[in-house]
């Protein structure tokens, strides 16, 4: 099994990453689910789905149904064990694929019926012998203060050239050590690793592997392609970087049995 989220700064690029270690990891074999957790909502184009499905916070009646309660309560363990065969979609390479949308409503504290909702269902997701997890998760670091990324294996930081990557992912390190989560790597994008993985090594962050700029990847958007099905070095970087990926998970595995 393999669970991953994949965070970072805003723009580095993680969405595009997520979406293509998904397809790789199905051209592997997984029974992959991707889940878009970001505000943005953009895993689909990277995935090569033309039309996204709705996300899970547009379908109120179906969260007042499954986590409220008479009074104004909610409940804090809604059924969501079906919501994937009923509300995602299945694109190239059988990847599922579900978005999760944004709960409107103020104060990072919040506890309603919608945010109830989503917790249980990610908590189900990553907890259940799914094949394959990936979480493209929203930029920054605001979801580890709700907790929604416990019971993954690994967390990827995407970071690229700039002090303002690296901040972003020392504030995650120092986050992740509270929340249950164990393993951290990075991936280097749009540059070299000459001054960003000696930093990253130093915050105790291990780099899987770095991707360079393309301008391949850039047409790829443009005309509103998945990167996998244009191809290129960008892309060549990447399955390296995902054998690297399975190889350290591999070794968490082996020593958790070692325990």
């Amino acid at each position: 099994m393999v669970k991953i989220a994949i965070t970072g700064k805003g723009g580095v690029g993680k969405t595009t990453i997520s979406g293509t270690l998904a397809r790789m990891l199905a051209r592997d074999g997984y029974d992959v689910l991707a889940i878009d957790a970001d505000a943005d909502m953009n895993l689909a184009s990277s995935l090569g789905i033309d039309n996204a499905p709705e996300p899970l916070t547009n379908y109120q009646d179906l969260i007042e149904e499954r986590a409220g309660e008479k009074g104004g309560m909610f409940k804090f363990n809604p059924k969501v064990d079906d919501i994937v065969d009923k509300f995602g979609v299945v694109g190239p390479d059988n990847v599922k694929m579900l978005v999760m949308g944004t709960v409107e409503r103020g104060g990072s504290g919040c506890m309603c019926p919608a945010s109830a909702f989503l917790r249980a269902f990610l908590r189900h997701v990553v907890l259940k012998e799914n094949n394959a997890v990936i979480l493209d998760m929203e930029a920054g670091i605001e979801h580890l203060g709700r907790g929604t990324t416990r019971g993954i294996d690994l967390m990827i930081i995407v970071v690229e050239p700039g002090m303002r990557s690296i901040e972003t992912a020392q504030r995650i390190k120092e986050l992740s050590e509270g929340i249950e989560i164990a393993h951290l790597a990075a991936i280097i994008n749009k540059g070299t690793s000459a001054n960003i993985k000696p930093k990253l090594e130093e915050l105790g962050i291990p780099v899987l592997g770095e991707v360079p700029y393309d301008t391949e990847l850039v047409e790829a958007d443009f005309q509103g392609l998945s990167p996998i099905d244009v191809g290129g070095k960008w892309v060549d970087s990447l399955t390296s970087i995902k054998n690297n990926m399975l190889e350290m998970i591999a070794g968490f595995e082996e020593e958790d049995k070692e325990k």
